[in-house]
């Protein structure tokens, strides 16, 4: 609660300057400095504690309110930002990028003649001989007809960076198929004709980061065959909760999304080892995070995150790599949560080397040697 919430509460509209942008805030003048550092934290993506508020030339403190720091209606504040103090990709800009997609301009200029090279008359012969179907890097605006081809005897099909708008439904003959790799081709959410792709029950890697999905249907339950699920850097805001059908995945990664909750079925995907998570735009962990018997890497960096489920320490007793670098998480948060010792003892015992604890005034915790 704000420190002045005793006294009488009067709405005031003021200005926040932060990296070209003008943001509009409209707030109760006994809210404190801290409150407001809150309030900006989901309209710039920068943690509070990384956040340095300046009004007439003063540093505004956390403790004081609006009315004690004489900020009134119609008042101006800048906005400083220290470096890597973000959650999801980055501080929010005045023309933010919504495409984490890298391409250079001569990506799209690759000649089509390419494509026909690649499409030669021994390739089918090949695909079917080897089961492998690689057509990273070649500039195919859709999966070729020749792939279709390969039906049973296809393993692999890797497509990665290209421009593929479309993954049909067609893709269901490819019935024997393990590992799919769609990576950085601009795939949104109606481009993936997913009742073809949820047909494919030996399916056990699936990769289709750097893409515009904003959700995962329902339906990618039923993979149960999945091992390796790989959504990173896409505009997720969330998980469906038929992820906990995937009781055999190992590796999640969605980190560089922009999701807000886990859901807390999370805790019946039992056989997950690695699961990263940073750069989204979360503030807590469902406490069925304790469930993962199995894991042992949890990478959290760049998340408002203030705590860690209680039952993380106890119960995940093979959990020995932990990042929590720019998260809002102190090391006073972590010393209370019972069996951080064992875990600090595995941890060291696995790297061989000292914690590097980071730490500002707010006694923040950063943690970066377990990070290759």
């Amino acid at each position: 609660m704000s420190k002045g919430e005793g006294e009488s509460s009067v709405d005031i509209n003021i200005t926040v300057k932060f990296s070209g942008r003008s943001i509009p805030v409209s707030i109760a003048n006994n809210s404190t400095i801290k409150d407001l550092k809150s309030h900006l934290q989901t309209l710039t993506n920068v943690l509070p504690r990384g956040q340095k508020l300046i009004f007439k030339g003063k540093l505004l403190v956390d403790a004081m309110t609006l009315k004690e720091s004489e900020v009134m209606n119609g008042a101006k504040l800048m906005l400083m930002a220290s470096q890597g103090l973000h959650q999801g990709g980055g501080p929010i800009l005045k023309e933010a990028q919504t495409r984490p997609i890298s391409r250079t301009q001569n990506d799209y200029k690759k000649p089509d003649a390419r494509i026909e090279i690649s499409m030669d008359k021994n390739c089918l012969e090949r695909w079917k001989a080897t089961g492998v179907v690689a057509l990273a890097d070649c500039n195919l605006k859709a999966i070729p007809d020749e792939v279709w081809d390969c039906g049973s005897s296809a393993r692999v099909l890797d497509v990665n960076n290209n421009s593929i708008r479309d993954v049909p439904s067609k893709i269901s003959c490819l019935n024997s198929i393990q590992k799919l790799f769609l990576n950085a081709n601009g795939i949104s959410d109606e481009a993936i004709h997913w009742e073809g792709l949820t047909s494919l029950k030996h399916l056990t890697v699936l990769s289709i980061s750097h893409n515009n999905l904003t959700s995962l249907p329902s339906a990618i339950g039923s993979l149960t065959s999945l091992r390796q699920l790989f959504v990173a850097y896409n505009r997720l805001t969330s998980l469906p909760n038929e992820i906990r059908f995937l009781t055999q995945l190992e590796v999640l990664k969605v980190n560089n999304n922009r999701i807000t909750t886990v859901p807390a079925c999370i805790g019946e995907c039992k056989s997950l080892i690695e699961v990263e998570l940073s750069a989204n735009l979360l503030s807590e962990l469902p406490e069925t995070f304790g469930n993962l018997l199995n894991l042992k890497a949890l990478y959290l960096s760049n998340n408002g995150l203030k705590c860690l489920p209680s039952t993380l320490f106890m119960e995940c007793l093979q959990l020995s790599t932990l990042d929590l670098h720019n998260t809002e998480i102190t090391m006073d948060a972590l010393r209370q949560i019972e069996g951080w010792e064992d875990f600090d003892e595995r941890r060291r015992s696995k790297h061989q080397k000292q914690l590097d604890f980071r730490v500002t005034s707010s006694a923040a915790f950063d943690e970066g040697a377990d990070k290759n």
